[in-house]
């Protein structure tokens, strides 16, 4: 059986000599985010995963209507719920929409909360560990990309951006770019150029 595990989650009552874990008094913990499979006794990286914190905004699909609540498809290892009491907007199947995160349950399912549906536009993901790139200090990035480009663009902890109007191609190439060299220097001055230059 695989689980999705986090930084301190125990992953086993007696000693593991696995790689990205440690033994605290003969018990073995994860120091990782990463999918443990207890029959294998093995532990794999999830490089980039979005890991839930109240608060992150979230863009999601609506998956089913279940038991008083929507079950929303976060782009993640992890289901959101949305219970139906709080929502606001008559959600159906394949909806999009934009929510914050209320709490990690005790079953990793992401309880959600402020909804509201989002219509027209397009959605595309990134890694999420690159949004706060994309975002820019102050979020200065995101928002030289909205004003060249003419677009409404929100983006989602979980990886998920959605765009509406203006150049949306433009917006998503340079989003797209940003995700590919957010590791190299100088990078805002190259996007500036590029939002210029309209390639």
């Amino acid at each position: 059986m695989q689980t999705i595990v986090v930084p301190g989650e125990k992953l086993s009552d007696s000693i593991i000599r696995i790689q990205n874990s440690t033994v605290i008094n003969g018990k073995t913990y994860s120091t990782i985010v990463g999918l443990f499979s207890s029959d294998k006794n093995t532990l794999i990286p999830l490089e980039g995963l979005w890991h839930p914190a109240y608060g992150d905004t979230v863009i999601g699909i609506i998956e089913e209507y279940r038991l008083n609540s929507y079950v929303v498809n976060l782009n993640s290892p992890y289901k959101g719920i949305l219970i139906t009491k709080y929502v606001q907007d008559q959600l159906k199947k394949g909806d999009l929409i934009e929510a914050s995160v209320k709490e990690l349950d005790k079953t990793k399912t992401v309880v959600l909360m402020r909804s509201r549906r989002l219509t027209g536009g397009k959605i595309i993901s990134i890694t999420p560990s690159k949004v706060p790139r994309v975002l820019g200090k102050g979020n200065n990035m995101i928002n030289e990309i909205e004003q060249s480009t003419k677009s409404s663009i929100l983006i989602g902890h979980n990886g998920v951006i959605w765009l509406k109007g203006g150049d949306m191609k433009l917006a998503t190439d340079a989003i797209f770019r940003i995700q590919e060299e957010a590791h190299t220097s100088g990078l805002t001055d190259r996007i500036k150029g590029m939002l210029t230059s309209g390639s």
